[in-house]
């Protein structure tokens, strides 16, 4: 081994190198001040092998990236793991620089003749910065994808150059698979380069001038070994303990939906540390063509007056103006990305904000449970787009919220842990947990008590004191008063049965808003006829609802429309021969003198279809349409779209274990 080392060291001189580094002297000892530039370079390190193992299983096209990243949180052995260390020391690098940067400023080390490696600094700053934002575009998520959106386009504000800037980034004049390329090669090539060089360069002007010791100084001057080493490693390991528990905490990092450019994000905001440049962009000031100066100029000139420390520093009372301008720049950037944070939660627009990370997160998860359960034919977007349990939801919203409810809502909301009571209901609406916790509740979201069906916000229950427990659900009240039936069931038994049931028909859930409510349905059956129902009669009317529902084949109560093939039946008996029904009705063929809706097939998934494509077809509503827009017939919405709607209306989609009680 000894001849082995004595070969090596003969032809690189690293016995020397080694022992230089070790014995360097610290004037004034060691202290823990100094370990920051250590830990950067070790978190710089674990960035470059985690991210040459993440390279392996990445694809950067814009068809693929997000279902790579998918594979390693998801499918590769250890690779959630891989990928958390890499987000989260990316999170601790801008905090470790930082904390180096007030320490070379407030231990004057930036002064004469350590300019140039000062700068260094500030470019090794930016630099991270850079890394950051261009990693944040990778795994091709709604909040990647949407937050480099807003970032880049700010380049566009850039003076004289802008545009052509902005072009060269994006890689042309639409976002999509040459602007994840470029950002790809920027942060696995060109920025990691620059990196090293500028690291290179960093530590051999360090090494040529040493420590610049802090005043006063406390002890002796001693080597670097092996006290500093000691603070160094203890540093070191800190953040690695720090990444490690977070990493487990967390399960690796957070991978938001597929990006969607035709569906805006608004939940969309850079990373952490860019988030005091959002917050200081929307103050009143820089509105309209004002922006340029809080995009450009200001943060530019920021820079500028960081990079002239090395020159102010000399001048008298310079180095405690430096120290002075690093403080208030830091709490500056402190306070507005306090602000930030807390608009996001607190402010006016802060529901739909949290509604739409909670949306995120839930199609996150339905998309990833659909790429295990079914595999990815084409792309991880088009599996959900294709799935009726987002898509239908969110076409209702667009197209049928206006008028129908889905149980009191838009369709969209997002159902929340229950609240047991009022104080856990409160509690969770406070601002700590509208910070820290994923169970929290707006105010202006939808709670109810459990025992009834009418849904309220939630600040109205708290201000009412009124008894838990609630169910919760991220969505808020639409304004207008509904004018057509709530679809929350529609076609289930127990939606027939409270239809046809009177004191239940003429109200917001049914017919209460529509012309319908006075009908010949109302008036000469349910009010003239059920109302005097005995027992035998209403027994007869539950089989005739049991077997109208059946017509529907819905799959949550297949096993029951088998179990009950008899009452169907007699059921079925009923509806054309005892009740009167098919006087208004056609059921099982056309009937040219029918008043009402064809009930052949009622519920069904051909039944819905034709019926929202056409409601004024001579099967449904010919004379007597309510305001039902013809959906196919105008090609407001494609046959795949009403289809779409039509599964969800019915449950009719893949369901995974964790959706059996959701819509």
């Amino acid at each position: 081994m000894k001849s082995l080392l004595d070969w090596i060291d003969h032809r690189t001189g690293i016995r020397s190198l080694t022992r230089e580094a070790l014995f360097e002297n610290i004037p004034g000892g060691s202290r823990w001040r100094y370990v920051w530039g250590s830990t950067l370079t070790f978190t710089i390190f674990v960035q470059f092998v985690t991210g040459v193992f993440l390279w392996m299983g990445y694809s950067a096209s814009s068809g693929d990236a997000w279902e790579s990243i998918n594979y390693i949180q998801n499918e590769m052995t250890g690779g959630w793991m891989l990928r958390g260390i890499h987000h989260w020391t990316a999170q601790f690098m801008p905090v470790l620089l930082l904390l180096h940067l007030m320490q070379v400023v407030i231990d004057g080390a930036y002064k004469a003749p350590r300019e140039v490696n000062y700068w260094f600094g500030v470019l090794l700053l930016l630099l991270v910065l850079a890394l950051s934002l261009t990693g944040y575009l990778l795994p091709w998520d709604q909040k990647g994808f949407w937050a480099t959106r807003v970032a880049t386009n700010l380049m566009n504000l850039v003076p004289f150059a802008g545009p052509e800037m902005q072009k060269l980034v994006v890689g042309g004049t639409e976002y999509g698979h040459h602007t994840l390329t470029r950002f790809f090669a920027l942060h696995a090539g060109v920025l990691p380069g620059l990196l090293v060089l500028l690291i290179v360069g960093h530590i051999y002007l360090f090494r040529r001038h040493g420590i610049t010791p802090a005043e006063p100084l406390i002890k002796r001057g001693a080597c670097f070994w092996p006290d500093q080493v000691f603070k160094d490693v203890v540093a070191c390991l800190a953040v690695t303990v720090a990444v490690l528990g977070i990493v487990l905490w967390s399960h690796g990092a957070h991978l938001g939906a597929p990006a969607d450019p035709s569906e805006p994000f608004s939940a969309a905001r850079p990373d952490w540390y860019f988030l005091f440049l959002f917050q200081f962009l929307k103050l009143p000031f820089f509105a309209g063509e004002n922006e340029v100066w809080g995009a450009i100029y200001i943060p530019g000139m920021a820079v500028g007056l960081i990079c002239l420390m090395p020159f102010i520093g000399r001048w008298n009372l310079g180095h405690v103006f430096n120290v002075g301008i690093i403080f208030v720049f830091l709490g500056g950037a402190g306070a507005l990305t306090y602000l930030a944070k807390r608009e996001d939660v607190a402010g006016p627009n802060s529901a739909k904000y949290l509604k739409a990370v909670l949306d995120d997160a839930r199609d996150a998860h339905r998309v990833t449970a659909l790429a295990k359960a079914r595999g990815i034919e084409s792309t991880a977007l088009s599996l959900l787009k294709d799935d009726p349990k987002t898509q239908g939801a969110r076409l209702f919203a667009q197209h049928c919220a206006s008028c129908h409810r889905y149980d009191g809502h838009d369709g969209l909301a997002v159902e929340l842990a229950k609240a047991v009571s009022v104080d856990d209901l409160e509690e969770r609406t406070g601002m700590t947990s509208l910070f820290f916790s994923g169970d929290a509740v707006h105010p202006d979201w939808l709670a109810r008590q459990s025992s009834t069906n009418e849904w309220q916000t939630v600040r109205s229950l708290l201000q009412a004191k009124a008894k838990g427990p609630f169910d919760v659900i991220a969505s808020t009240k639409p304004k207008d008063s509904p004018e057509a039936p709530d679809l929350k069931g529609f076609a289930t038994r127990q939606w027939i049965r409270d239809l046809l049931d009177p004191d239940k028909y003429i109200n917001a859930r049914y017919f209460g808003g529509t012309a319908h409510k006075d009908g010949d349905m109302y008036k000469k059956f349910l009010n003239r006829k059920v109302r005097k129902y005995d027992t035998e009669d209403h027994i007869m009317l539950e089989a005739i609802a049991v077997a109208l529902s059946a017509q529907a084949k819905l799959p949550g109560q297949a096993a029951d429309d088998q179990s009950d093939a008899v009452l169907i039946r007699k059921g079925i008996a009923y509806f054309k021969d005892d009740i009167g029904c098919i006087d208004c009705h056609a059921f099982g063929e056309p009937d040219p003198d029918a008043d009402g809706p064809d009930l052949t097939g009622y519920g069904s998934r051909e039944w819905i279809v034709d019926f929202v494509k056409n409601p004024e077809h001579e099967k449904f509503y010919p004379d007597n349409n309510d305001r039902m827009p013809a959906f196919g017939v105008k090609k407001i919405l494609t046959d795949k779209e009403i289809g779409l709607i039509a599964d969800w209306l019915r449950g009719d989609y893949f369901k995974l274990p964790a959706d059996a009680q959701g819509h």
